[in-house]
């Protein structure tokens, strides 16, 4: 399987409309798998308006649109999935809310007991991390590449690598058998601007 780009908005949307608006031409930049939106203290009635402004953009192109930590909203708001972490919703609760068809993935940070329980329970993928230092949350594990290469090799569950992952450290978690690179600040806050990030994970990930 070819790793691709599991993009995650900024913590926070100050400027929704202006988000939405330069979201298309970041979509169009490159292949992108999905989209997860991801908002830092924000409100439930903030989180459903950005989810059914964004959504539709995602979804036009094919890129699976996932919401973090709530799958109540996500069913609310016509995502196609949710992420949760250990501590939020357990795995059957989101699935039971979600339904079979959903994409339902599970936080592992560096845990090889978590990621395995995760698979055998039904996720449709483990993330683990964070592999490099990151600003956009407090990480709570520090993962190995080591670990997406132990995964790659006994289990079909696609991973996820997270945390820190820039187009200049990315190369080793791609070569270690990561199936798709979670990053948030490396597209966003990249110094050409996100459509230029999009385009050079691209060429590492060809």
């Amino acid at each position: 399987m070819t790793c691709r780009l599991y993009l995650i908005t900024p913590p926070r949307l100050d400027d929704l409309e202006g988000f939405a608006r330069g979201l298309d031409a970041v979509l169009d930049a490159g292949d992108v798998a999905c989209l997860q939106l991801r908002l830092k203290d924000a409100g439930d009635d903030d989180i459903r308006r950005a989810a059914r402004r964004l959504a539709p953009i995602a979804q036009e192109r094919d890129v699976a649109f996932l919401l973090n930590d709530r799958p109540d909203l996500a069913v609310e708001t016509g995502c196609d999935g949710v992420h949760i972490g250990q501590d939020d919703a357990p795995y059957a609760e989101a699935r039971r809310l979600l339904g079979p068809d959903a994409i339902v993935g599970v936080t592992c940070h560096d845990s090889r007991h978590l990621a395995i329980e995760a698979a055998e329970q039904g996720a449709d993928y483990v993330a683990f991390g964070a592999f490099f230092p990151t600003g956009t949350k407090a990480a709570k594990s520090s993962a190995d590449p080591d670990i997406l290469e132990w995964w790659s090799t006994i289990v079909t569950v696609p991973c996820v690598a997270i945390g820190g992952i820039t187009v200049d450290n990315c190369a080793p978690l791609i070569r270690a058998g990561a199936d798709f690179l979670a990053v948030s600040a490396g597209v966003w806050a990249y110094p050409e601007g996100p459509v230029a990030a999009v385009r050079a994970f691209n060429r590492q990930l060809s």
